[in-house]
């Protein structure tokens, strides 16, 4: 049976937890969904692992809207989270149309960064049909804003903030928040303080689902390993066994441990 936003609700509600991995093409789309991974997140993370840039900014929408569509050919049931690239979304209007090519592609939910600002451009996205995963926390986009890759939220000024942000987009309309690079604590707050499921990555074992790059989790990581990552492969021999082992360590809330993890 095909996962929908209303599967990820149930899960949070019996309070089992779901898997999310990224996939770019067919091949890998079907493997990973084949092994039982509830979400497929075609990122713009894409402009890192596959066309080797330092930042996810030059990706563009015709082709996210490219591999959108290989990634839906090979899917067999998971559900399809596509992100939108940087300053595609920067007005309700741009975000409706781009929006709408990448669900024509073959999106099932489009994933947006950003805090409270986005809050009318989900409401007009959730009216019209579209399902939104709001990214808080470290947002890939504004790296240059940050001033590189660091932990969002560890003082308490920051974490009430983003508490907030997250209820305030939830109340918006968004059906799912992601956190990257959050405190386990706080990340354990959000989940509680929102009715929408909680994807996490580097943000603890207590979100409601894990998400990971399928080139991370299998290894294929270049320079520094990030903290969050674990090599599934590794253990497994094979890569539909690393999947399948990173879906039940997901599942049993093994993955991810401690040492995966940020503390504030």
């Amino acid at each position: 049976m095909a996962v929908t936003i209303n599967t990820l609700r149930d899960y949070k509600q019996k309070g089992e937890a779901f898997s999310v991995l990224t996939s770019y093409d067919a091949t890998f789309a079907q493997i990973v969904s084949e092994a039982g991974v509830d979400v497929i997140l075609i990122g713009d993370s894409l402009g890192m692992v596959l066309q080797g840039h330092d930042s996810t900014l030059p990706v563009t929408m015709d082709q996210m809207v490219y591999h959108v569509s290989s990634v839906a050919k090979g899917n067999r049931g998971s559900l399809i989270m596509a992100d939108m690239p940087f300053m595609t979304y920067g007005t309700t209007e741009a975000a409706l149309e781009n929006a709408a090519e990448l669900m024509r592609a073959g999106a099932h939910m489009v994933k947006l960064e950003g805090t409270d600002w986005m809050k009318d451009t989900i409401h007009a996205l959730s009216e019209r049909g579209v399902p939104v995963c709001a990214h808080l926390g470290l947002t890939p986009q504004f790296v240059n804003k940050f001033g590189g890759y660091k932990v969002q939220g560890r003082d308490e000024k920051h974490a009430e903030l983003m508490i907030e942000h997250a209820s305030e987009l939830v109340a918006a309309g968004a059906d799912a928040i992601l956190l990257e690079c959050v405190p386990a604590p706080l990340a354990a707050r959000i989940t509680q303080a929102v009715q929408a499921p909680v994807i996490g990555i580097g943000a603890g074992a207590d979100t409601d689902g894990q998400v990971l790059v399928v080139h991370d989790m299998l290894g294929m990581v270049t320079g520094r390993k990030p903290r969050f990552v674990k090599d599934f492969l590794a253990e497994s021999g094979s890569i539909k066994g690393a999947i399948e082992a990173y879906v039940a360590a997901v599942r049993d809330r093994s993955f991810p441990a401690e040492e995966h993890t940020f503390k504030a």
